[in-house]
C-alpha cells in the first residue's frame, strides 16, 4: 500500500491550540499525500483552526470528567475506575466509527487520545502511531500513569513516534520492542515563514521575554527571578507572554506578588493570553526557556529561533537536543536562577553574540520547516503501512 490518498485518523481528546494541537494543526497542510480526517473530543479553537485550512473534523463529544481529568489524578481510586470505564465506553464508539470512515491509518496526538485510541484502533483492526510529546517519567506523571503508559505501549500501538530522543527514552521500551514498534524520535514542525515576518524590536533597552502557557514547571518565576538577579538596566524589561490553559490560575495569581517583592514590578509585562505568537517574538531581543523539568521538546525554542531572536534554554530534554551551547543558543543548567541572569547578562552587553547566534539559531530552526518534518512523518507512516520490520 502507498500513501497515495491513504485515508488516516488523527485523534485528540483537546480542542485547545496547545502545544500538541498547534504542532498538529502545522504538520497536516504539509502531508500533501495523504487525505486526513481529525477526531476530537470537544468542539473549540483546534477544530476552527482545521475547518480553515479545510480539514476535515469529525467531533465526537467526550465526558467532561474523562476529557479534562488532570494527569496528576491519574492515581488508583474510584475516580479512575470511573475514567477507565469511560475511556473504554467512547474506544468502543470510536472504532465503529473509524470503521464507517473507512480509513487506513490512526494516529494518535495526545497522551490520553493514544491510550483509547490505541483500543480503538485494535477494536477496528487497523494500524496505530502514537506521537507521544509528554514525558512519561514520574517527575510529569503520578507513578501509576507511568506504568499505565509503559505497559499500553508495549501492546497498544503498531509504531511509536516521539518528539525527541528525551521523550522516547522515558518510555523504557526494551530494544527488541523499540525495534518492533519502529520507535524514532521526529521534531515538531514550525512555520518557519511566519515567525521569520516577525518585526522585530523597535524600542529602547533590551527586552527579555519567556513565552508559553502560564504553569509551574514552565518555569515563569524562574525567569522573573533571574531577569531581577542579571545586570540589565532600568530600562531593560521582561515580558511574561502567556495566559492559563489547565486551570492553573493559582500559580499565575503569584507572579505579580513575586514581581513586586523583586522590586520589578513597573519592569514587567503580563501580556495575557495572546493570539499572534510570532509578533510576540518580534518584539523581543532575547528569548528565555525556563522550565523547570525536562521539556519533551521545546517548540518555542524553535520559534525563537525562526523569528530571528537569540534563545537561552534549559539543558535538558529537547531543548538541549534542538540548541548546541555557544553555536546557536545558550543552555544554563535547569532552575538555576543565578546561571540564567549571568546569560541574561551576557546576551544583553555582547550585541556581536547575539547576531552571531541568532544567525547560526535560523539555519537550526530550518531543519523544522514542516516539510522537513512532514517527510519524516510521511516515511514512518509507510513503513507501517508497508509492514516493514525496521524504522525507514
Amino acid at each position: 500500500m502507498t500513501l497515495h490518498r491513504t485515508k488516516i485518523a488523527f485523534l485528540d481528546h483537546c480542542a485547545l491550540e496547545s502545544g500538541a494541537e498547534l504542532a498538529l494543526l502545522r504538520l497536516l497542510p504539509a502531508l500533501d499525500e495523504i487525505d486526513p480526517v481529525v477526531i476530537l473530543g470537544e468542539n473549540g479553537p483546534l477544530a476552527d483552526a482545521l475547518r480553515q485550512r479545510a480539514i476535515a473534523v469529525r467531533v465526537v463529544p467526550m465526558p467532561d470528567t474523562t476529557r479534562t481529568l488532570p494527569r496528576g489524578a491519574v492515581v488508583p481510586g474510584l475516580n479512575a475506575v470511573r475514567a477507565a470505564l469511560s475511556s473504554l465506553a467512547y474506544a468502543v464508539r470510536l472504532a465503529r466509527l473509524l470503521r464507517a470512515l473507512e480509513v487506513d491509518l490512526v494516529a494518535t496526538n495526545s497522551l490520553k487520545s493514544s491510550l483509547y485510541g490505541g483500543i480503538a484502533g485494535r477494536l477496528a483492526r487497523l494500524p496505530v502511531v502514537w506521537h507521544v510529546r509528554d514525558r512519561i517519567a514520574d517527575d510529569y506523571l503520578p507513578g501509576s500513569a507511568v506504568a499505565l503508559v509503559r505497559l499500553a505501549v508495549r501492546v497498544l500501538p503498531t509504531a511509536v513516534i516521539a518528539n525527541s530522543r528525551a521523550t522516547l527514552e522515558t518510555l523504557r521500551l526494551p530494544s527488541t520492542t523499540r525495534r518492533r514498534l519502529r520507535a524514532r524520535s521526529i521534531g515538531d514542525p514550525c512555520p518557519l515563514d511566519e515567525f521569520a515576518a516577525a518585526a522585530g524590536p523597535d524600542h529602547e533597552g533590551i527586552s527579555v521575554g519567556i513565552v508559553g502557557r502560564i504553569s509551574p514547571w514552565k518555569g515563569q518565576d524562574v525567569f522573573l527571578r533571574a531577569f531581577a538577579a542579571s545586570a540589565l538596566g532600568r530600562d531593560d524589561r521582561a515580558r511574561v507572554i502567556g495566559g492559563v490553559l489547565f486551570g492553573e490560575e493559582a500559580y499565575a495569581d503569584t507572579l505579580p506578588p513575586l514581581a513586586a517583592e523583586l522590586g520589578i514590578t513597573d519592569r514587567v509585562e503580563f501580556t495575557g493570553h495572546v493570539t499572534d505568537v510570532a509578533a510576540q517574538f518580534g518584539s523581543l531581543d532575547i528569548a528565555v526557556h525556563a522550565s523547570t523539568i525536562p521539556e519533551p521538546f521545546g517548540q518555542v525554542v524553535v520559534e525563537a529561533m525562526a523569528a530571528g531572536v537569540p534563545v537561552v534554554a534549559t539543558d535538558a530534554g529537547g531543548p538541549s537536543e534542538i540548541v548546541t551551547d555557544e553555536v546557536d543558543g545558550l543552555l544554563y543548567p535547569m532552575g538555576d536562577v543565578v546561571a540564567l541572569g549571568s546569560c541574561l547578562s551576557r546576551l544583553a552587553r555582547d550585541a556581536e553574540l547575539r547576531a552571531r547566534l541568532v544567525a547560526a539559531g535560523r539555519r537550526t530552526a530550518a531543519a523544522y520547516a514542516p516539510d522537513v518534518i512532514a517527510a519524516q512523518v510521511s516515511a514512518a507512516y509507510r513503513a507501517v503501512l508497508a509492514g516493514q520490520d525496521r524504522p525507514g
